[in-house]
């Protein structure tokens, strides 16, 4: 079963925890808790991706559409996986990028950054995925971080299109390859930047006033040196926000490595089979971690 870190102080809502927890499970009813030793023993040597959920999230469904994912990585020995679980149901998408944007992600990724700096030195390296404001987090974590990361994988950002040089350039600069899974067909982060939408009508795109979200367009120019392209999912796929992780799906639908992002007009993997959309995913994470 997959290990957790988890710094929620209850199941649903509310606030974070004081420190980071460890657990490991599937579901909520086998989530239980282990020792830090224990977690420690099964990274020792390992390169590690630390993957976790964006906002809306309660602790059971991240429990379960990480744990259904991790099943679907096709990763390189010797590697271990670790979810992490953050209060992103406490708030919702108002306020997603600006003035008034909640504090949990950025607050997460200071308690994360001090345990992974405290605790990981026996990891042979580290690497983060990331789906809608977990991006905040685990950009917030490797701000944030003393370790260098290997790898950073940011699949559907709820986060402004410029943030990698701009407020987050101090961790590109931590990270050796930083890459991004976008789509048009992303709905609610079309939703999330609703001001940047109405103005884009009023004034040309790439005005220092309008910001589109990483992941629908991808990183606004200049395009930091460790970013690895392609990024943009094909328009016709109609790939939306809750497609990267799903709570669970058809195990057996397999998207082989390497997976790469193909050009417009390219059939959907799997003979678009039921599941694919997260295998999608999960296959790109995993050729993007080699």
């Amino acid at each position: 079963m997959p290990q957790f870190l988890d710094v929620r102080a209850s199941d649903v809502g509310d606030y974070l925890a004081a420190a980071v927890a460890t657990f490991q499970g599937s579901s909520l009813s086998n989530y239980t808790s282990i020792t830090r030793t224990d977690l420690l023993s099964a990274i020792q040597g390992r390169h590690v991706l630390i993957a976790t959920h964006g906002f809306n999230v309660n602790r059971e469904d991240g429990i379960k559409s990480l744990s259904h994912w991790e099943s679907l990585l096709q990763l390189p020995d010797p590697w271990a996986f670790v979810g992490l679980l953050w209060p992103g149901d406490s708030v919702w998408l108002h306020g997603l990028d600006y003035p008034g944007e909640p504090k949990v992600a950025d607050e997460t990724g200071q308690r994360v950054a001090s345990f992974i700096d405290t605790n990981f030195s026996g990891a042979a390296s580290i690497s983060f995925a990331s789906h809608s404001l977990g991006a905040r987090v685990v950009l917030q974590t490797v701000k944030l971080m003393k370790a260098r990361v290997r790898r950073v994988i940011l699949m559907a950002g709820a986060i402004d299109d410029n943030c990698l040089d701009t407020e987050f350039q101090t961790a590109v600069s931590n990270i050796g390859e930083i890459s991004v899974l976008a789509s048009k067909g992303d709905l609610v982060l079309a939703a999330a930047f609703p001001l940047g939408n109405f103005l884009g009508g009023i004034l040309a795109a790439g005005h220092p006033w309008i910001h589109t979200a990483l992941g629908r367009d991808g990183p606004a120019s200049p395009v930091p040196g460790a970013f690895v392209a392609p990024f943009q999912i094909p328009d016709a796929w109609n790939y939306g926000h809750l497609d990267y992780l799903r709570i669970s799906g058809p195990p057996q639908v397999v998207v082989p490595v390497p997976a790469n992002v193909p050009p417009q007009g390219s059939p959907e993997p799997a003979d678009g089979e039921d599941g694919w959309h997260e295998s999608f995913s999960a296959s790109f994470v995993s050729t993007r971690f080699r």
